[in-house]
C-alpha cells in the first residue's frame, strides 16, 4: 500500500491526500515572488479508507479535514518533507492514548512544610505591625 506511514498498523493512503503549492510570501526577491515553494497537505479525513475507531478520534481531534501548511524554506521539496513530518505527529499525537489522572492528596512532609512556610510567612508581618508605642 502506498502512501505516508504512520505507525506499523496505520498508512495513510496516498489517494486521500491533496498537495497545493503557492507562492510564499514575504520578503525575498525573485525567486521568493516566483517560486511555489509554499507547501499545503490536505488529508479529507471523511471518507477515509483506516479503521473507524480511528478516523473516529482523528475526527473528533481536528474535524473533517487534517491541514498542514509549510513554508519554512526555499525548497518546495523540503517543504514536503517537513508537511510529511509534521502530518505523522499530528496523527500520532491524537491516537496516542489519554491517561487518566489518579486522585493523590499531598504527604504529611509536604503539608507540614506548607503549614511552616505559613506560620513564617505570618511572624514577618506580624513583626511589620505598627505597634503604636
Amino acid at each position: 500500500m502506498d502512501g505516508i506511514a504512520i505507525s506499523r498498523t496505520l498508512t495513510v493512503p496516498t489517494a486521500e491526500l491533496t498537495w497545493r503549492t503557492s507562492a510564499s510570501g514575504g520578503p525575498g526577491g525573485q525567486h521568493a515572488n516566483r517560486a511555489n515553494t509554499r507547501v499545503e497537505l490536505v488529508w479529507e479525513l471523511e471518507g477515509s479508507s483506516i479503521a473507524p475507531e480511528t478516523l473516529e478520534r482523528l475526527s473528533a481531534r481536528f474535524g473533517p479535514r487534517l491541514r498542514v501548511v509549510v513554508d519554512e524554506t526555499r525548497s518546495q521539496h523540503r517543504n514536503r518533507e517537513i508537511a510529511e513530518e509534521r502530518l505523522v505527529a499530528q496523527v500520532t499525537e491524537a491516537l496516542r492514548p489519554v491517561r487518566k489522572r489518579r486522585a493523590t492528596k499531598p504527604s504529611r512532609g509536604a503539608n507540614e512544610r506548607r503549614i511552616k512556610a505559613k506560620k513564617r510567612r505570618s511572624d514577618t508581618k506580624r513583626q511589620r505591625r505598627w505597634s503604636g508605642d
